[in-house]
């Protein structure tokens, strides 16, 4: 009996320690509370809250306290867009800045109809994976898009898809984030360009006229006509690789009438 009552003893200290300590840290807790500013929660409010990174933050919550702390610019967010940038500038009572809607284009229409293949990958569907084999994959141009789909499971949005082992970004979904960009093992193969523009080259390859025949039948050969017939000098060459200029380009069409093997639309 003295033994059960020792027990019970126990328990009832140790059951009234472990309130008065639960009691003492809520006390502390509520005491060295830090108050977040109302305006910094507004800016967490009306922020996207995917926390798809492009912003260069980690997540919205990052960005929201970088502008708040003067750390980063109000049109910082490419998912919201202009909405969403006038919202901040006026929350955090600034000028919203005219930034320029952005889309992110694959380069490359070399579909599984029109390029060489090597051979027939069957594997994971990922372009990480497919890169590392023989040849760097299994077209034989060097510089295109695989079709494995990895931009396409890293889009938060919903917005490409894999048609004829080409990656197709839909302008109208495409926010901007640039997280297919990162995911993609091919260098330079997909770019930000302006949403309200409408010329693009289709093409990634730099390998010359020759190696691009060989390779695709609607690759850039560097042939330089859609750079003459452009009278606004919105086209250059980058080695054997033509390129728009958008801050020039009027969406005339010229180049696109110009190029011989359609690899330049309009």
């Amino acid at each position: 009996m003295n033994t059960l009552n020792t027990l019970v003893g126990t328990l009832i200290v140790l059951g009234g320690l472990g309130l008065f300590f639960g009691l003492l840290l809520s006390f502390a807790g509520a005491k060295l509370k830090v108050k977040s500013d109302p305006k910094l929660e507004s800016l967490k409010d009306i922020l996207p809250g995917v926390n798809c990174g492009g912003c260069g933050r980690a997540g919205c919550g990052a960005f929201a306290e970088d502008v708040f702390a003067g750390k980063a610019e109000s049109d910082g967010c490419p998912v919201g867009g202009a909405e969403l940038n006038h919202k901040i500038a006026d929350l955090m009572g600034v000028t919203p800045s005219e930034s320029t809607r952005m889309t992110a284009y694959v380069k490359c229409i070399g579909a599984d109809s029109h390029s060489l293949s090597l051979y027939q990958y069957q594997g994971m569907e990922s372009c990480r994976a497919a890169i590392r084999l023989a040849g760097g994959g299994a077209k034989a141009c060097t510089h295109g898009c695989l079709g494995g789909g990895s931009c396409k499971t890293a889009c938060m949005f919903d917005a490409i898809r894999i048609i004829d082992g080409v990656a197709v970004i839909d302008n109208e979904k495409c926010t901007g984030c640039k997280m297919c960009i990162k995911s993609c093992p091919r260098p330079g193969l997909i770019e930000m360009v302006p949403y309200d523009k409408n010329i693009r080259v289709g093409c990634n390859a730099r390998d010359g006229g020759k190696a691009v025949r060989a390779n695709c039948n609607i690759g850039c050969i560097g042939c330089k006509l859609c750079v003459k017939r452009c009278e606004h000098s919105a086209i250059h060459m980058e080695g054997q690789l033509a390129q728009i200029i958008y801050e020039r380009c009027t969406n005339c069409g010229s180049c696109a009438e110009a190029c011989p093997r359609k690899v330049v639309s309009a």
